[in-house]
């Protein structure tokens, strides 16, 4: 099978404007992303609106396609992308453009999913690690609930399931809590199905567009990391990651 990777990645942004072009560890965030996946994928892009973006990919050498500022979401603008490149892959994987350290094995747990031809969609979860409530607690931290055969059931911002008879401090202890990890993969023709239908009640209620493709019966497959990442949502976590690839290197 064959698999392209597309990064969206977007100038402005509410809680950290110009995100992609933060330096971290002297590098572009949006460069320790694109680094972190070539090699991994037949082929790789980033999607921008920006072209301070386009300029940046281009200067350390990553391929990019500009894409419309009107995109709602990820998906979107990597329909618009795949389309815009014009070459026939099996999979598009959406890789976070804020994730700048990304595991290979974490790609490749998702190119696994697909090794059943009736996988639709693939994405990731982590195991949340235990006594860490507060993480699980966090409505910016989205939960999973999967089935025995490792697909979605529900994505939600809540801690769910909720144990009546149990108190919340010793959730962790009595069940596994999964963190969803913002990579997907879509077979190609059902990326275009999923970026031609409405938004959801549940997508609306909760802000999370895979739950639109859950309500319209398509099936999200899981594949479990247990590597940690760090995603860039604010000036604080890019300190936060400053000091993580500090703590990396140290040990190399």
């Amino acid at each position: 099978m064959t698999f392209i990777g597309i990064i969206p990645a977007r100038y402005a942004s509410t809680r950290f404007p110009a995100k992609p072009l933060a330096l971290l560890g002297g590098k572009p965030v949006i460069q320790r992303v694109y680094e972190q996946v070539a090699g991994v994928l037949d082929e790789v892009y980033v999607a921008t609106d920006d072209e301070r973006i386009e300029a940046a990919v281009r200067a350390f050498g990553g391929q990019v396609v500009m894409t419309s500022v009107h995109h709602k979401s990820g998906t979107d603008r990597c329909h618009e992308a795949y389309e815009k490149i014009g070459k026939p892959y099996d999979v598009v994987v959406n890789i976070q453009g804020d994730e700048p350290f990304i595991h290979p094995s974490q790609l490749r747990t998702v190119k696994e999913c697909f090794a059943d031809p009736a996988t639709q969609i693939a994405t990731l979860v982590k195991p949340f690690d235990a006594g860490d409530v507060e993480a699980l607690c966090n409505a910016n931290s989205p939960k999973v609930v999967v089935s025995r055969g490792m697909n979605a059931l529900y994505f939600s911002r809540a801690v769910v399931p909720y144990q009546r008879n149990t108190p919340p401090e010793d959730w962790l202890k009595h069940h596994t809590y999964y963190k969803h990890i913002g990579l997907y993969a879509y077979r190609a023709e059902v990326l275009r199905e999923i970026t031609s239908l409405p938004q959801s009640p549940l997508e609306l209620a909760e802000s999370l567009e895979q739950l639109r493709w859950l309500e319209n019966g398509y099936a999200i497959k899981v594949g479990v990391t247990h590597q940690e990442t760090i995603g860039i949502d604010t000036p604080q976590d890019l300190e936060r990651a400053e000091r993580f690839l500090q703590s990396v290197s140290s040990r190399q």
